[in-house]
């Protein structure tokens, strides 16, 4: 009872302060007032670009329908310090505002009726830790005007957090009353997808870890699919990463395969020494040049072949 009353409580505030803000910055479709102490993790912006704003569920038979809509996409998430929030209570004063300027919703619907898998992975979604989706536990709501600008809503929460990604499409692609004074951060388009990756096709090449023939090291810099994996395994603890490694075919496999398993441990390094990510999540392996992508007849086929590639081990 005291855990529900708080979370009311809670939500009543985070509300309170939504109207508050709304009164303070008035009336534009655009600018989406959020709760105190939300952080936006993550910017993505394509001006032009394209968006399928989804106009149904996902169904078996034809996936999900949607509306293309052109001109400036915006992709914006944020990480809110409210565990006892559930995605509902996090999406409802969003939507309020949003059908009070005018928008009309299409779809509004909780993770197994939205088509949980299936429709979860048909949707472009910010990688942790940017963004987290329990994939039994998120609400999605998809609007539309009259001037045909979308916008959708994707919210859902961790042990600690809640998360919620808005994506807005034509000239609904505008700033929150929050954005002027934000940093403006961004994922490198090689680790947006990491973990969309791992959890539909098992694994996935790390092609920003980069290494000279011969050589294990990745250098002081900091690794953007690293540092997306190790927010995907914060986010899921019952999930395991193998990191395996690969060389090219430039000397005898046994040396090949040692080296191999040292760009492997590499990962395992960075991520537990910058992220303290637990040793039960991760391991390392190599095989050395027994399994290329590429011709080894070539420069560029070898630079290819040497590289990490994370595979999800986990089997529920």
């Amino acid at each position: 009872m005291m855990n529900t009353t708080r979370a009311r409580a809670k939500f009543a505030s985070l509300a309170a302060l939504l109207v508050l803000g709304l009164a303070a910055n008035p009336v534009r479709a655009q600018d989406l007032s959020l709760p105190n102490g939300a952080t936006r993790t993550a910017s993505v912006v394509r001006d032009p670009g394209a968006y399928g704003l989804p106009t149904d569920v996902w169904r078996p038979d034809i996936g999900i329908t949607s509306e293309r809509i052109e001109g400036r996409v915006s992709t914006r998430s944020w990480r809110i310090d409210a565990s006892g929030l559930t995605p509902l209570q996090l999406i409802t004063p969003l939507r309020e505002q949003l059908t009070s300027e005018g928008f009309n919703v299409l779809v509004d619907c909780t993770a197994i009726d939205c088509g949980g898998f299936d429709f979860r992975f048909a949707l472009p979604v910010l990688p942790a830790p940017a963004m987290y989706v329990n994939l039994l536990d998120y609400h999605f709501v998809s609007l539309r005007n009259a001037q045909g600008n979308g916008i959708t809503l994707l919210a859902s929460r961790d042990e600690t957090a809640g998360y919620v990604q808005i994506v807005r499409a034509g000239n609904a692609a505008g700033r929150t009353a929050t954005d002027a004074a934000a940093p403006q951060p961004s994922l490198p388009e090689d680790s947006r997808d990491i973990a969309v990756q791992l959890e539909r096709d098992g694994h996935a090449i790390l092609r920003d870890m980069l290494f000279q023939s011969g050589s294990s090291s990745l250098g002081d810099g900091s690794v953007a699919s690293l540092d997306a994996i190790a927010g995907y395994l914060s986010a899921n603890p019952g999930r395991r990463i193998l990191f395996v490694g690969h060389t090219d075919a430039t000397g005898s496999l046994e040396a090949n395969q040692g080296l191999s398993r040292k760009r492997a441990q590499a990962a395992v390094d960075y991520l537990r020494d910058r992220h303290q990510t637990p040793a039960a999540q991760i391991g390392a392996n190599g095989v050395g040049y027994l399994s290329p992508i590429a011709s080894n007849l070539t420069e560029e086929g070898r630079d290819l072949n040497r590289r990490v590639e994370a595979v999800l081990i986990s089997t529920q």
